[in-house]
């Protein structure tokens, strides 16, 4: 198998590790393959890919979109480095409003899936990092929410403070004062 799938301390999220192929003319690397991440209970029906390339301290996030639209997502790193952030937003979820983090790398080729009902952000830590997220639903900016990034009810640690954030998201509550018209329960 050429992925390994590590379970982490939040119901749903899993870490993925792909197996490298090396010899003397390089690496190769597979980054998805549908029998196995659907085996170990990743959606496989991927609607939408999105790249993003950032300077070095942006912060994207902490974003999610609401039903019908909620996105699970696949989310990996092409070039450089990232501290990838996911929120667990589920109400009858034990770890609601606990989060899980992971620094993602282009040479480690590691992923973080992420389903439904999670907010999620990520700081890039070098500069032009290209970041890969195939979701499982497309973008719908009338169901796109957002919290701040960062909230203390939530405590992310976040490893540079003095970050650079797009105006949308400088302004997203916390997670107390969110308009959340949804209720993600844990599936």
């Amino acid at each position: 198998m050429p992925f390994r799938f590590l379970i982490t301390s939040v119901e749903g999220v899993k870490i993925i590790i792909p197996k490298f192929f090396t010899d003397f003319r390089g690496s190769f690397y597979e980054t998805y393959k549908r029998s196995e991440f659907s085996y170990n209970g990743i959606p496989d029906s991927f609607q939408q890919q999105n790249i993003s390339i950032s300077r070095k301290n942006v912060l994207r996030g902490l974003h999610f979109q609401i039903d019908p639209f909620a996105q699970g997502k696949l989310v990996s790193v092409l070039f450089g480095k990232i501290f990838d952030v996911a929120v667990d937003l589920r109400m009858n979820s034990p770890t609601f409003g606990k989060y899980i983090s992971i620094i993602l790398t282009a040479e480690e080729g590691n992923m973080i899936w992420i389903p439904e009902g999670f907010a999620h952000g990520f700081l890039s830590m070098e500069e032009n990092t290209r970041v890969s997220y195939l979701t499982t639903k497309e973008y719908s900016p009338e169901h796109e929410r957002g919290v701040i990034w960062n909230d203390p009810d939530i405590g992310i640690e976040w490893p540079e403070n003095n970050v650079i954030l797009s105006e949308k998201d400088s302004h997203f509550p916390r997670l107390a004062d969110a308009d959340i018209n949804f209720i993600y329960r844990v599936k």
